[in-house]
Parts: C-alpha cells; structure tokens; sequence
C-alpha cells in the first residue's frame, strides 16, 4: 500500500510540474516603445518611434517584430519567428540584422543573437521588471576600432 500511494504521487507530481511550467507566459509578451529621449544618441540621430513586440508562437517559438520609424519617415522592419533552443534562423525585413539566435533562461529574460551580412552584429539581453510595465534592453556590440560598448535602453509596455 504505501509503495502504491508513494508511485502514484511520484506520478501525480510529475505531471504536475510540466503542466504549471508550460502554462506560465511570459511578462515579455506584449507590445514595447522606446522612450526616444532617453536613447544615447543625439536627438537629431534619435527615430521618432521604436516599437517591439513579442509573442509565444508555441511549441518552443518565440516571434519578435520591430518597427523603427526614422526621422525622415522612412520605416525599418524585421520580423522572425524562431525556437528558443539557440538554434539560429532567419529574420525578414529591412533591419541590420539577418539572423537571429533565442535563448529564454528566465520567463522574464530573452537574450538574442544577431548577424547581418555573415557578421556578428550585436547581442541583447530583454528583461521586465517586476511591475511588468518596464523592459530593459542591454545591448552588446563593437565599435569600429574593436572597442567594446554596451548600451542600456528602456522600453515601456504598449496597452
């Protein structure tokens, strides 16, 4: 009897687990703008709108679309839909970037790798604060001469 009851909750528990891990979404899903005063870049270089968004695609696929709309009108794009294995993958759209990696170690946390034209591009750490209401962007990249820069952006949640 007690080796019974102890398999059938052995049993009961995991499947209990997957379920709740599986059914958790994300604070990082949603709509995103960036704060344009804020970016570190002189205001007459800075776009007028940076929009991102987020969404769990299923089955392990995450889908990100960016909108970046220029002082001069012109809009930028990009668009992918990739697994969050690290597996890399194309990205459409007119963006500086071609190819993407995911990784999701945290519910709140993305981390992307991107490539344009075969070389590395840059790579981004997404974080939400706790109020859900804040993302933080880190972005790593290389100057032209080599010298490494990071850059800290903040993004809040678009109703």
């Amino acid at each position: 009897m007690k080796t019974t009851f102890a398999l059938l909750l052995a049993v009961v528990a995991f499947q209990a687990t997957p379920a709740h891990a599986e059914s958790a979404v994300s604070p990082l899903v949603g709509r995103w703008a960036i704060e344009v005063a804020t970016l570190p870049i002189p205001p007459e270089a800075r776009p007028k709108s940076v929009i991102l968004e987020f969404q769990d695609a299923g089955n392990g696929n995450w889908a990100t679309h960016v909108e970046i709309v220029h002082q001069s009108g012109e809009t930028m794009r990009a668009e992918a839909t990739l697994p969050l294995d690290g597996t890399p993958g194309s990205i459409a759209g007119n963006y500086w970037a071609d190819v993407s990696a995911m990784k999701m170690p945290a519910p709140n946390v993305l981390v992307m790798q991107l490539v344009d034209d075969g070389a590395p591009a840059s790579t981004r750490i997404y974080s939400v604060a706790a109020d859900s209401g804040t993302l933080t962007e880190t972005k790593a990249f290389f100057g032209s001469d080599g010298t490494p820069i990071l850059q800290t952006i903040t993004f809040h949640r678009v109703p």
